[in-house]
């Protein structure tokens, strides 16, 4: 067999050395800071969720994780804005049943599909709604309330954290129920809201526990009833609505991960991976579970499993919310 000449082989290699040499290696993902867009005020139930998961994965991710609150529109104006942010992984937010869920039947003109603009990065909590109101409310359990509230419908004031949040959509389904069409006050996030309602410029409204539960144990809200079929070991004296007569109110909220369509599946994943770390650290779920939060096992953090709840919820709730007209 005949042999190449020695140069010729030597030459072969130093072409494909230069053929790999020009391949650009993978950047290692995060090289910096990454913005976490939180569309709402700072204090609500996101934002102190997000804040204490966040930290984690930050310390996992080896680099910082800023958040950014930016509110307005039930949280619709931040997610229309960050859809638009380069799909590299540094910044992402955060979407709720709100903004993932009811906004396309509360916005006709919302400039986002939350079912096709995004890449999923996994769920991190659900949060059982509970029904709370000022702390002087002439009522003192959930049937009592239900009957005030009908009695009353044109002198109280609902309050909640804007338009396709989750308050507003939860308290629509709670009015729908019981057959009521109070006055409702939008604020800009659920921090404000509370702080109205512990000021007594508001009379009543729906919200997650995570943000409710320190007020109702300190005696600055009252609470009437928790959505959900059994009980919240963070508040263990408050009835559930099916207890207090209200069975057909069952709702949790959920607080999810995302990222702009087109962000690689391999920074997504990095980003699922610090996620699902969190979750399992048994200070973070400590903490998330003292705040009444519920997490979601493993199967349920997954971005695909995230992408199929999306689905779900703006099937759920398109027709409710178009059929109360609120």
């Amino acid at each position: 067999m005949m042999m190449k000449p020695i140069s010729t082989v030597r030459s072969g290699i130093a072409a494909l050395a230069f053929v790999a040499g020009a391949i650009p290696a993978a950047a290692a993902f995060p090289e910096r800071a990454i913005t976490l867009i939180v569309p709402f005020a700072a204090g609500g139930p996101g934002d102190t969720v997000v804040r204490l998961i966040g930290t984690h994965m930050a310390r996992t991710l080896g680099q910082p994780i800023v958040v950014e609150n930016a509110a307005g529109a039930g949280g619709t104006s931040a997610i229309s804005r960050a859809t638009q942010a380069d799909a590299d992984g540094y910044t992402i937010m955060l979407g709720n049943m709100g903004t993932h869920g009811a906004a396309p039947a509360q916005y006709p003109n919302l400039k986002y599909d939350p079912a096709k603009d995004f890449a999923p990065i996994g769920l991190m909590v659900t949060t059982p709604i509970v029904i709370i109101a000022r702390k002087t409310f002439p009522a003192n359990n959930l049937r009592e309330f239900v009957d005030y509230v009908r009695r009353n419908q044109n002198k109280v004031v609902e309050a909640h954290a804007g338009v396709g949040s989750v308050s507003h959509t939860t308290c629509t389904l709670l009015q729908w129920i019981i057959g009521t069409k109070t006055a409702r006050v939008a604020y800009r996030g659920t921090g404000p809201t509370i702080n109205d309602l512990i000021a007594e410029h508001v009379d009543f409204g729906c919200d997650q526990i995570v943000n409710v539960a320190p007020h109702i144990q300190a005696g600055t809200l009252k609470a009437f009833g928790i959505a959900t079929a059994k009980r919240s070991a963070a508040m263990k004296d408050v009835p559930t609505t099916r207890e207090g007569g209200l069975p057909e109110f069952e709702v949790s909220a959920w607080i999810a991960l995302f990222a702009p369509k087109g962000t690689p599946q391999h920074v997504v994943g990095k980003l699922n991976e610090a996620l699902v770390k969190a979750l399992d650290d048994e200070g973070t779920r400590a903490r998330l579970l003292d705040l009444g939060s519920e997490i979601p096992d493993r199967a349920g953090r997954a971005p695909d499993a995230l992408q199929e709840l999306v689905v779900r919820e703006v099937a759920r709730w398109t027709p409710v919310l178009k059929t109360a007209g609120q």
